[in-house]
C-alpha cells in the first residue's frame, strides 16, 4: 500500500506532516488471522464501474481501467456496481465548490503513467503478486493442454 502511494506521489508523503496529508492507497489489504489479501481492482472487460458511472469519468485504455479524477463527482455509483469491492471513495484534501471536502473514486489504476510495471508487485518481499495479461494467460493454458496431452498419451 505504501509502495502504491508513493508511485503516485512521490517520495515527499515521508517529508511532510502525516496529519496534513491524506493516504490513500490504491488498493487495500483484506487481514484476517490467518491470510491477508489485497483487494484491488480486475480491470474488467466489459467493467460495471464504466457503465455505472454518471460523469464520464471511468475509461477503458489499454485493458485498464481508469479514473479520471477531475470529472470525478464522487456519487458512488461505481463503488456500488464493482463486484469486487475495488472501488472507494476517498477524501482529496481539496474543497467542494460547496465548501465541503472533495471525494472521489480511487482504484488500482496498475501504476498507468507512473511507474514501469505496478509498484505493488515490484516491491512485493514474497512475489505473491503477479500481473496476469491475456497473453500470460493464453500461455498457461496451453502449457497446462501440452502436460495433459503429454500424460494422456
Amino acid at each position: 500500500m505504501i509502495a502504491c502511494v508513493v508511485a503516485h506521489e512521490g517520495k515527499r508523503i515521508f517529508e511532510i506532516d502525516p496529519d496534513s496529508y491524506t493516504f490513500n492507497p490504491r488498493l487495500f489489504m483484506v487481514k484476517t488471522a490467518t491470510i491477508s489479501a489485497p483487494v484491488q481492482c480486475r480491470h474488467c472487460e466489459n467493467a460495471a464501474c464504466k457503465q455505472a458511472c454518471t460523469s464520464g469519468a471511468i475509461s477503458i485504455k489499454d485493458d485498464v481501467v481508469l479514473i479520471d479524477t477531475k470529472k470525478c463527482i464522487g456519487c458512488k455509483n461505481c463503488v456500488i456496481a464493482c463486484p469486487f469491492g475495488a472501488v472507494e471513495i476517498v477524501e482529496t484534501g481539496e474543497t467542494a465548490r460547496d465548501g465541503s471536502v472533495k471525494k472521489i473514486a480511487n482504484k488500482c489504476d496498475l501504476c498507468r503513467g507512473v511507474a514501469d510495471k505496478p509498484s505493488c508487485i515490484r516491491v512485493c518481499p514474497t512475489e505473491a503478486l503477479a500481473l496476469v495479461t491475456e497473453e500470460s494467460f493464453d500461455e498457461a493454458i496451453a502449457k497446462k493442454r501440452r502436460k495433459a496431452m503429454a500424460g494422456n498419451l
